[in-house]
């Protein structure tokens, strides 16, 4: 492909709402184009890698034993009221109506419409396993679309769904949809993980998160050289490291002590002379269901998804100063568990292993200090509400855990019978007993995977591609193209290379060197070829890997099979 014949425009300056590097990357190189918020063209040379990226996810879902087919982009309301995430899935749902005035909805996943298409064809347990997928455009309307690819409201997902009759089967498919995805992100020579995650609005009994590591991240994922891995909203840690000692002999009883103006762990920690993992932190919420109490130490965070998921509610919010004070008694930043009473307390165990604390008092200006778990206050539930943190213990081993940052790409989940009981997706076994068909979903994101693929492969002065996304495998520059010999030798080897079965992008501008060679590094190509006006007369051409740019020499007759040598280690 020649440039000069190709639709491609680079930009010098990044977008202005271009936050991340991926988003000012990939529209700086010409790949995608801003139609409105969150919502892009994909480019010529942009959609060369998602092609590139969907022909493998094809292959290895393929292999996996899935089957591809399409489903429309908009459904009927009344499959999305049927399976009960019309009024559950929020504003991010697209709801839309046709000149009928009926209700449809675009579709940011498609549970409801492949469960229907499914219950009106498979009716017996002989007809089971099976497992469908599809490569297609869906919308999320997104209060904040942003960083790009990465969290745009349109957006191309290969998403597959199976259906079983049996846990076990859904056991087998649900691990080789882990084997073909670790396949996917194997060929295509991103560093990543596999972590257990939360299910999220998509609901099930286990689901692992597939994330492709970048210190650019948006997530953070608790790691361990043993294999252990999962995201910190699910991840688990085993007992962390107690509190120094307590520097008092416990009293009979908590004792009042005032503190004025320190409200933070830090202020009074600093004021009792404490540390902070002495003191129980109190954090009041709001729910759907009703208000409730989390307790944390006072090193620790509250981890809002595990305590959305212990307390089983959609809506988690911070209670107000004012419902604060009418639940407590005292004032925001002073309270405390202990006699506490009408509202659920839910602890971690780390603080039910403190042998004493201090916390709040329910009174403004006033903490506890010798608090004793257990002998004055229990909390209806004992759970892990805390955020793993670095250095924390392996639940598996015991050794310290690792706090990287992570880009989700996949997402696969053991749905179990949520979609299939509400819908009456069932099938007969061979007694003739009707049963609701045990579900899988598996979602792997497409334009978000190139995007995390220049994530985690760029540098300074542009995308750094791995050859299996890279739009072309060769860049071929042509310095001086105005000289005869120096375009009659770069025109033979764009015709080697081609005859060779190399993928070529052939820079035949009339443009100076120097804007050549910064748009060959923005753009990011494995391996450049470059012909100019002094390699032609000594016969040569100067080729380079992309990765770091340094330069050899080869003769002109043998730069094809120079350049293929590079490709691969590229």
């Amino acid at each position: 492909m020649r440039w000069s014949t190709y639709f491609l425009y680079t930009l010098r300056d990044n977008p202005s709402d271009a936050e991340v590097i991926s988003h000012q990357l990939l529209a700086r190189a010409g790949m995608i184009d801003k139609v409105a918020a969150g919502i892009y063209t994909y480019l010529p040379l942009g959609w060369r890698s998602v092609e590139k990226l969907q022909r493998i996810v094809r292959e290895e879902l393929n292999t996996a034993g899935a089957v591809e087919l399409v489903m429309p982009s908009v459904a009927p309301a009344e499959l999305w009221q049927e399976s009960g995430r019309w009024q559950a899935y929020g504003k991010e749902l697209l709801r839309i109506k046709d000149r009928h005035d009926r209700e449809f909805v675009f579709g940011p996943t498609h549970e409801e419409v492949i469960t229907d298409a499914v219950r009106r064809r498979v009716t017996s347990y002989r007809q089971l396993p099976t497992n469908l997928y599809q490569v297609t455009t869906k919308f999320r309307d997104e209060i904040r679309p942003r960083f790009g690819l990465m969290r745009g409201r349109e957006f191309i997902m290969k998403d597959a769904y199976s259906f079983h009759a049996s846990a076990e089967s859904l056991d087998e498919t649900y691990r080789a949809m882990e084997r073909a995805y670790r396949r996917v992100f194997d060929r295509c020579k991103l560093s990543y993980t596999a972590v257990e995650a939360d299910t999220g609005n998509i609901g099930g009994s286990e689901s692992h998160e597939f994330m492709v590591l970048a210190s650019t991240g948006e997530d953070a994922v608790a790691a361990c050289a043993c294999g252990y891995g999962a995201n910190v909203e699910k991840a688990i840690t085993g007992p962390i490291a107690p509190p120094p000692a307590w520097p008092a002999p416990v009293p009979a009883k908590p004792e009042a002590v005032h503190t004025p103006g320190a409200s933070s762990v830090a202020d009074v920690a600093a004021f009792l002379k404490l540390d902070a993992a002495h003191f129980i932190k109190t954090m009041i919420v709001e729910t759907d269901k009703e208000f409730a109490v989390a307790l944390v130490r006072g090193d620790d965070e509250v981890n809002e998804v595990k305590l959305k998921n212990v307390l089983d509610c959609t809506h988690l919010a911070l209670a107000s100063e004012a419902r604060i004070e009418q639940l407590t008694g005292g004032a925001m930043g002073f309270s405390g568990p202990v006699g506490l009473t009408g509202v659920r307390v839910v602890a971690d165990p780390e603080v039910m292993r403190l042998a004493v604390a201090a916390t709040g008092a329910n009174r403004a200006d006033h903490h506890l200090v010798g608090v004793v778990p257990g002998r004055d206050f229990t909390p209806e539930v004992v759970a892990d509400v805390r955020v793993a943190r670095i250095g924390d213990p392996c639940p598996r081993c015991g050794a310290p855990l690792d706090i990287k940052r992570g880009i989700e790409v996949g997402h696969i989940f053991k749905l179990g019978i949520k979609y299939s009981s509400k819908m009456a997706c069932n099938y007969l076994d061979e007694k003739g007993l009707s049963h609701p068909m045990i579900m899988g979903c598996y979602g792997l994101g497409i334009g978000r995977t190139v995007a995390a693929a220049v994530e985690q492969n760029h540098d300074e002065h542009g995308i750094v591609w791995p050859r299996p996304l890279a739009p072309f495998e060769v860049e071929l520059i042509a310095l001086n193209p105005d000289v005869p010999a120096v375009r009659d030798a770069a025109e033979k080897l764009y015709a080697d290379l081609q005859a060779a079965g190399v993928e070529v992008f052939y820079d035949d501008r009339d443009e100076r060197p120097g804007v050549k060679f910064n748009d060959a590094d923005l753009i990011g190509f494995p391996v450049r070829v470059v012909v100019g006006k002094k390699g032609v007369e000594l016969g040569q051409a100067e080729l380079s890997l992309r990765r770091d740019r340094v330069k050899v020499t080869a003769p002109l007759a043998d730069a094809v099979a120079k350049a293929r040598e590079l490709l691969e280690s590229a």
